[in-house]
């Protein structure tokens, strides 16, 4: 897991914005739309994001419906101190 959280935080163009989407879900789960419009990014941009997120269980999806809350995992809240630590460093 580690080294999947490096490669999407700090490894990656897109490693800002996945940072500031997982600190948007660390406040309460939300939805791809609510995530663009909180961030000021497109949806697209997000839906990609939100995507990558979940192919590397940081996030997953509460259904499957539009307007899908997303929620991060347990798996991914087990490595926060990780997550802290890179977003410290690339920042």
């Amino acid at each position: 897991m580690e080294k999947a959280l490096w490669y999407l935080f700090a490894g990656t163009r897109g490693g800002a914005n996945r940072v500031r989407i997982v600190r948007e879900l660390e406040a309460r789960p939300r939805n791809a739309n609510e995530l663009a419009d909180r961030l000021d990014v497109d949806y697209n941009t997000v839906t990609h994001h939100l995507d990558m997120l979940e192919e590397h269980d940081v996030v997953e999806p509460g259904g499957s419906d539009y307007g899908t809350l997303y929620f991060l995992t347990d798996r991914f809240e087990r490595h926060w101190d990780t997550f802290e630590e890179i977003t410290e460093e690339v920042n």
